[in-house]
């Protein structure tokens, strides 16, 4: 992995050669309700939050929603991570520009993709549209497997190794894993290759 040259040294850069993507949760950009853990690859929601006045200020820092942001940009390539999601009934899993507005919650702008759970039910969101999807259940873990150059995002069901949904998408610059949260934890896993199957 390279730094990116210009900027904050914990921002990486995601090399194109590479078949997995490391990355850890980015404190800087977590919202006061949310709460790091194991070595940054775990979030967790409170429901009172973080007192404001203990959270270091930062630009990067989600103010209105519950959002977490990881610390790796993505600029090419596939890759594929997985999140243990059997700790929360509500959330949101994907990636977002790393550009994006602090003050808007991922899945509602053209700036993030991502998957949602709901109401004992998923959907893909992009733009604020709300796409249904079935067949998955609420299983422990699930992946994503990102296709930069081919412009899409995957649900993938990771005990059968196989894609449940893909979102389409146009990425016009760095994107960075993102995730929401209002109820649980959810545990990430990076530095993990494509499977096979995929």
């Amino acid at each position: 992995m390279s730094a990116m040259p210009h900027g904050d040294p914990a921002i990486h850069l995601a090399a194109c050669h590479r078949l997995e993507i490391s990355f850890k949760l980015d404190e800087r950009t977590a919202h006061s309700s949310l709460d790091l853990f194991k070595k940054n690859t775990g979030v967790i929601y409170h429901m009172l939050g973080i007192d404001p006045s203990k959270v270091t200020q930062s630009p990067e820092r989600f103010r209105e929603w519950a959002v977490v942001l990881g610390d790796t940009r993505i600029v090419s390539g596939r890759h594929y991570w997985e999140v243990t999601v059997k700790r929360s009934q509500e959330f949101r899993i994907g990636v977002a520009d790393a550009d994006m507005s602090r003050d808007e919650c991922i899945g509602v702008n053209n700036r993030s993709w991502v998957f949602a759970y709901s109401h004992k039910k998923w959907h893909g969101m992009q733009a604020n549209k709300i796409i249904p999807i079935t067949n998955i259940g609420h299983p422990s873990k699930v992946g994503l497997l990102l296709d930069f150059e081919g412009g899409k995002l995957s649900l993938v069901d990771s005990d059968k190794g196989s894609l449940v949904h893909t979102l389409s998408a146009d990425f016009r610059g760095p994107v960075l894993p993102a995730f929401a949260l209002w109820d649980g934890e959810l545990l990430t896993q990076s530095d993990l290759e494509v499977p096979d199957s995929l």
